[in-house]
């Protein structure tokens, strides 16, 4: 018939002899991901990866596409980091990352490599509170406690660098953090009070 459209290959076999031979760089590319001879997987498949999650090497199956805070609440079952917006707009997912706040859920597990991975399970020491989590309860700093171990995480960080901040200080820490709830005039009170905690 007059202007029909070319017969799709029926095979892989035809398909391929239509397409021409595979190129070396394309073979390479399969042998390299351990596809098998012959695969039509279309994409990389989970690796193994082992990951320094609170001074504890651990090791897990990732796809290349999972982000950190993913591969933490999911394999790693290390519910305290939380997932809100999913964007790295709200900071609820914070961890921190060779010591320094980041994002989880805007980095990808499989580019963490070496580094430390610290979330906020890992803050405390065994039965005891690190003294902005113990300050944190004591000023009421939190209400529905989905931001909170984030805002935890900043404030946590921001003591380790600035051992006495000021009011300032910490709202710029938090600044990226959003609370429903309006918690902010108690988080900035406990983690001065949790500040003073520490020089006694």
């Amino acid at each position: 018939m007059a202007g029909a459209l070319p017969a799709i290959a029926a095979t892989s076999g035809e398909a391929k002899a239509a397409s021409g031979p595979e190129t070396a760089s394309a073979s390479g590319a399969k042998a390299a991901r351990g596809d098998p001879a012959g695969s039509t997987l279309s994409g990389p498949q989970a690796v193994t990866l082992t990951v320094n999650v609170n001074d504890t090497a651990r090791t897990l199956q990732a796809e290349p596409r999972m982000t950190l805070a993913e591969a933490l609440r999911g394999p790693l079952g290390l519910t305290g980091t939380k997932i809100a917006c999913n964007r790295g707009a709200c900071s609820a997912c914070t961890v921190w990352l060779d010591g320094a706040p980041v994002c989880s859920c805007m980095m990808l597990a499989v580019d963490v490599g070496t580094r430390r991975v610290t979330t906020i399970e890992g803050l405390a020491h065994g039965d005891t509170l690190h003294p902005v989590q113990q300050a944190f309860i004591e000023h009421d700093a939190l209400q529905c406690g989905f931001c909170t171990p984030g805002m935890v995480m900043s404030c946590a960080a921001l003591l380790g660098h600035t051992p006495n901040p000021t009011a300032a200080d910490v709202k710029a820490a938090i600044s990226g953090h959003y609370c429903r709830c309006g918690t902010y005039p108690h988080v900035v009170a406990a983690t001065l009070a949790a500040a003073g905690a520490r020089k006694e």
